[in-house]
């Protein structure tokens, strides 16, 4: 089945799935039963095996799930082999935090760079990753081959940043910047964008409707 064919929905769960079969692998566990699974994610087992059979079979009846295998598999439909690169646009305070402490390289991305305006980045390394000036972006992604752009740019610069990466050729932005990036800006090219506001503010909804 084609992935355009796929709800939103159930791709947002592959990552659960894979974080939760990840440390089920840690742990020594061989295999698991959808029934077992589900109740551990907090899921129906009718829903696991929905959402996998949009991949394929991937169960055996009276045996469940192989966790070794169902997490090789859902590592390969998330892209996890692939060794996308990445760069980062914005080495400040959130970029900074993001190059030292996210684990790129364990889900399937090589952070190749970052880029930044402030003179006393420009030309050091933070983690291992070199950081050029900002205008040194066209070139870079001339000369390199890079699919995912990461906006950790203050708000004013973040769609003139957007169509820059898509304009040199990346394939998806990961967007932290709170500004929404129109799609006619990026024409196909793919965007995630975090809002730690919704994220915040959901918890506020949350913890606020227990009081009522």
């Amino acid at each position: 089945m084609k992935k355009d064919k796929i709800s939103s929905a159930v791709i947002r769960r592959l990552p659960r799935y894979y974080r939760h079969l990840d440390e089920l692998h840690r742990k020594g566990t061989v295999r698991i039963s959808s029934g077992a699974l589900a109740k551990s994610m907090g899921l129906t087992a009718s829903q696991i095996r929905q959402d996998l059979s949009c991949f394929g079979g991937f169960g055996q009846q009276g045996y469940g799930y192989n966790v070794e295998r169902l997490r090789g598999e859902v590592a390969d439909i998330l892209g996890m082999n692939r060794a996308y690169t990445a760069v980062i646009l914005g080495a400040g305070n959130l970029g900074r935090a993001l190059i030292e402490n996210f684990p790129f390289q364990a889900n399937g991305f090589v952070l190749v760079a970052a880029f930044d305006v402030d003179p006393a980045l420009v030309g050091a390394r933070l983690g291992g990753v070199p950081i050029y000036h900002t205008r040194a972006l066209e070139s870079y992604l001339h000369e390199h081959r890079v699919n995912v752009g990461v906006l950790t740019v203050p708000g004013s610069v973040a769609v003139e940043s957007a169509r820059r990466l898509a304009n040199g050729g990346v394939e998806g932005i990961w967007n932290f910047t709170n500004i929404e990036i129109p799609q006619q800006e990026i024409g196909k090219v793919r965007v995630e964008s975090v809002h730690f506001a919704d994220s915040l503010l959901t918890l506020s909804y949350m913890i606020s409707e227990e009081r009522l």
